[in-house]
């Protein structure tokens, strides 16, 4: 994280040497749960076989389609492991796949009757937004007026595709009488969402992590759960722990939530596409270039080698965000997409804290195979870089600097000097020049004054020779997509 405040937080914990576990959900266990039975079935037929769960245990349905569960204590929701061919039910876009655990009967029935989508959903695609994170009501219009319009763009371009979406948390900062307005951007976009908990969506009130999710399970459900489409299995999780230290929080995963994970991975084949989705990224590499040993614990997953063990059988990406930058690493089997944000630089200016302009990343899956672009609110998708003249960079000051904010190492950046190839760029840690003019002292922005520019690893230099007149920057991607811009170069 970037903001001052965040890293005051972060250095109270940073001695701490056991981490704190979180033995219940999202509320203080009942005395007795009622017996849960019902069936799933599409056009009236049962289906066989498939998953539903309460958090805590998943079984499957017989082959008349019925299933009979006896919730955990602490459980609140039943949900059915949706299955890839049909339709997401929503209520004007926010997910609506669960059903919520009375506590005042003996025998609770719940059944599902599933849509079947037109055609095969193997190739679809999804759209993930990172912290809409309204504050007021200029915020929300923004989100309402701008963003959502404009992924509404993007999925008329995607056309009869199946489609849908994943907010990675902090949906609000912290207002929750926000979330209506929340709800209504993304009935804008006309396709569904999912939700994801975030570190602003927690009731800070609250006495105790268990009890910090109630507002947000109360309009969105579950903080863990899992989906189908086509051939990729989703999963959502909760990684933000909330501890009572200066309203703070810190990124774990607690048991309750990875025993039910390796029921829900035991009936996914190894080798299958596996998308996670959670808000604090699982680790960056902010704590490497400001030259520190460990990554900050309100910044960073603590128990991550835990989840990479249990990914291990399969090619995962994990989505997240909370860091208002876009990073990605990969390692293996894993590969992170850390988004830069709806809201850029908490809606108080038109970059992210490293100089990522306000967007949304859209992916689509052929089969098993996933591909990706960041999407530019204002731009689209064919903005994927910025050059920056000679002199605009105090890292590189004799340098053409291009920002390539979704940069991984599969990406090519090279350079042209009037029409003449000149190889590959250097790529450098430092801060975007934009962000810097624009965040740096503590009146800027005006709107917050923390934010502050941020490093970056996805910034490249080079320095053009005496005289010349243009220099052209084009960045291939590992999809090979080529990107390019020019700029005259100042004597």
């Amino acid at each position: 994280m970037i903001r001052r405040h965040f890293l005051q937080q972060a250095a109270l914990l940073a001695g701490a040497a056991v981490l704190p576990t979180r033995p219940w959900a999202q509320a203080l266990p009942r005395l007795w749960q009622p017996l849960v039975k019902g069936r799933i079935s599409s056009r009236g037929k049962g289906l066989a076989g498939i998953a539903i769960s309460d958090g805590y245990q998943i079984v499957q349905t017989n082959q008349r389609g019925e299933y009979e569960l006896q919730p955990h204590s602490n459980a609140q929701f039943v949900f059915p492991v949706w299955p890839a061919g049909y339709q997401f039910p929503h209520q004007q876009g926010i997910a609506s796949f669960y059903r919520i655990i009375p506590a005042n009967t003996s025998r609770q029935q719940f059944d599902f009757e599933l849509d079947p989508l037109a055609g095969s959903d193997e190739n679809h695609a999804f759209i993930i937004w990172g912290d809409t994170q309204i504050l007021d009501q200029e915020d929300a219009r923004q989100l309402v007026e701008v963003s959502a319009p404009a992924t509404r763009r993007l999925v008329e371009q995607l056309g009869d595709l199946p489609l849908h979406g994943i907010a990675v948390g902090d949906l609000v900062f912290d207002k929750f009488d926000l979330y209506p307005d929340y709800k209504a951007a993304v009935a804008k976009t006309g396709i569904p969402f999912f939700q994801v908990i975030g570190n602003h969506d927690m009731d800070l009130g609250a006495r105790s992590d268990e009890q910090s999710q109630r507002t947000y399970c109360s309009h969105f459900g579950p903080t863990w759960y899992s989906f189908n489409r086509g051939k990729i299995h989703y999963v959502v999780l909760d990684d933000v722990f909330m501890h009572k230290t200066n309203r703070g929080y810190i990124g774990y995963l607690p048991e309750a939530q990875l025993a039910w994970l390796e029921q829900d991975l035991a009936l996914v084949p190894a080798g299958s596409t596996v998308v996670v989705c959670l808000h604090i990224p699982t680790k960056t590499g902010a704590a490497r270039r400001a030259g520190q040993r460990e990554e900050s614990p309100g910044g960073s997953v603590s128990n991550r080698d835990v989840l990479y063990k249990m990914l291990k059988p399969y090619n995962a990406h994990l989505m997240s965000a909370h860091t208002h930058v876009n990073e990605n690493w990969v390692e293996g089997n894993l590969m992170e997409h850390n988004h830069g944000t709806v809201c850029g630089a908490w809606w108080s200016g038109p970059v992210c804290s490293d100089g990522c302009p306000p967007g949304f990343a859209v992916y689509h899956a052929q089969g098993s195979q996933l591909s990706w672009q960041y999407h530019a609110t204002d731009g689209g998708a064919s903005q994927q870089l910025r050059v920056y003249d000679k002199g605009k960079s105090s890292d590189k000051p004799d340098s053409i600097v291009a920002n390539v904010w979704n940069w991984d190492p599969a990406w090519q950046v090279e350079w042209w000097q009037d029409g003449q190839a000149m190889g590959a760029m250097e790529r450098f840690t430092g801060k975007d020049p934009l962000a810097v003019e624009l965040y740096t002292g503590p009146k800027l922005p005006a709107k917050h004054g923390w934010v502050e520019p941020s490093l970056t690893e996805h910034l490249f230099a080079a320095a053009p020779a005496a005289g010349a007149r243009q220099v052209t920057v084009k960045a291939t991607d590992r999809f090979g997509r080529v990107f390019e811009q020019s700029i005259a170069v100042s004597s």
